[in-house]
């Protein structure tokens, strides 16, 4: 396979292009499960998910099947989801709490910790049968960074800190909302979409699509505030300033100012209510105290897109969400989409917070229907074999702005750097631009 082909970039011509087979072919779908999702740092949850000891979710992740857990020591540990005896799940429930876990199949018992208690007849087996041998396996590399988990499948993996280079500052920027933490909201969107992963992983970046392919939203919030949608298009910060930025590593954002609708914490409106105003100028106003101006004034006053390379999403524009999807296919991707607010929290703040996140971002929402039917009408259409590139050239030819397509191309250069058996891309930004934001450096 002429895997360093399959994207065409011409600096000189300011061109960038990707072969839609990548987004067809069999072959690279099971490359990219052992290339990529076998060698990548990759999101299983987050702490407040498993708050007490003997709580579990289970997880799938790049194909295997996991046991997220507290154990009653307090450890958060994750385990693969078979038995050490002949390979059934031992946990058969998606979330719960439990000292232990106990194969149906024969019966051998597990504690949270994931040592082997009891199994039937133990004469069976000799006196020197090592149960600790016997015990849950667990991934080679398991870390978290601020209460969020994730997994390396790759025993030499770089520690996770490294690998999320930039990222952790964008992370913070949500991470420090709250002096009190965050917290993952009980309730779990989970669907699959007819498209490849990598079409998902790139429309999260995108914001060149908003106002084409958005413009139920966005006549609709012009019609609440008595605007035209022009305006409203605009106040949104994707048409007037912005900047879209690779991160290192294949992780990439782009971030905007938003219309005084997109985050409640940044700034009051009537839809949220005269009863609203007080809370949200209460926690600008310590936000500013506690960052100062320019911290907070990012923090408050932008909100951002991006995506920690390979799969995994978080969004801080209508409400915090995590998202993170799983390919089943060269065709097929299975998300799982949670929403995050600080713990402490006011119940009617919250539900506002929701109500955002499901108006907007929900399966039913005003956009995100609209991003999974463009993102599967791509994979209809990549039947037409005959044409051939997909385009990603938006933004070669100036310095990056939000609606640009820098941050795709930092994920395709990773993406083809551990495709043709690379650890990471030799850099990540065009190289116009490669000294002018610093995050080039992080990929060398």
């Amino acid at each position: 396979m002429d895997i360093e082909n399959l994207i065409a970039e011409n600096p000189a011509r300011e061109s960038f292009r990707v072969h839609r087979s990548v987004m067809t072919s069999q072959e690279i779908y099971e490359l990219e499960r052992e290339r990529i999702f076998g060698r990548s740092w990759l999101y299983i949850g987050h702490e407040t998910e498993i708050e007490k000891p003997g709580d579990f979710r289970r997880r799938d992740v790049a194909g295997r099947p996991l046991i997220f857990i507290r154990g009653k020591d307090g450890v958060v540990r994750v385990f693969h989801n078979s038995c050490t005896h002949w390979g059934a799940k031992v946990c058969r429930l998606d979330q719960g709490n439990a000292n232990s876990f106990q194969c149906f199949y024969h019966a051998w018992t597990f504690n949270n910790q994931g040592d082997l208690i009891a199994l039937p007849d133990a004469g069976g087996y000799p006196a020197d049968f090592n149960r600790a041998e016997m015990a849950l396996k667990s991934p080679p590399k398991v870390d978290n960074y601020r209460g969020l988990y994730f997994v390396n499948f790759n025993p030499a993996a770089e520690p996770l800190s490294d690998y999320l280079a930039g990222a952790k500052d964008y992370m913070d920027l949500i991470l420090d909302q709250s002096e009190a933490g965050m917290r993952v909201v009980a309730g779990t969107q989970m669907y699959t979409v007819r498209a490849n992963w990598k079409l998902m992983a790139t429309n999260s970046l995108d914001t060149y699509h908003a106002p084409p392919l958005h413009t139920t939203y966005f006549s609709y919030m012009a019609k609440f505030k008595g605007l035209d949608i022009e305006a409203e298009t605009n106040s949104f910060g994707i048409r007037a300033g912005g900047r879209g930025l690779s991160l290192g590593n294949g992780h990439g954002v782009g971030e905007s100012a938003p219309s005084g609708v997109a985050r409640p914490i940044a700034h009051w409106h009537p839809m949220f209510g005269e009863a609203s105003r007080d809370e949200i100028n209460r926690l600008r106003a310590r936000i500013f105290e506690r960052f100062g101006p320019e911290r907070a004034g990012q923090m408050c006053d932008t909100f951002r897109l991006f995506l920690i390379y390979p799969n995994f999403v978080f969004h801080d524009v209508m409400a915090i969400t995590l998202r993170y999807f799983e390919p089943v296919g060269p065709d097929a991707v299975r998300l799982t989409v949670y929403a995050m607010a600080p713990k402490d929290e006011s119940g009617e703040q919250l539900e506002r917070r929701l109500n955002n996140f499901v108006s907007f971002l929900g399966p039913g929402g005003f956009a995100h229907p609209d991003d999974l039917e463009a993102i599967e009408s791509c994979q209809d259409g990549f039947r037409s074999r005959e044409v051939e590139w997909s385009d990603f050239s938006k933004g070669m030819n100036r310095d990056p702005q939000v609606m640009d397509e820098l941050p795709m191309r930092a994920f395709w250069r990773q993406w083809q750097a551990q495709m043709m058996g690379q650890d990471r891309a030799v850099r990540f930004d065009d190289l116009k631009h490669a000294t002018a934001n610093g995050a080039s450096a992080l990929g060398k």
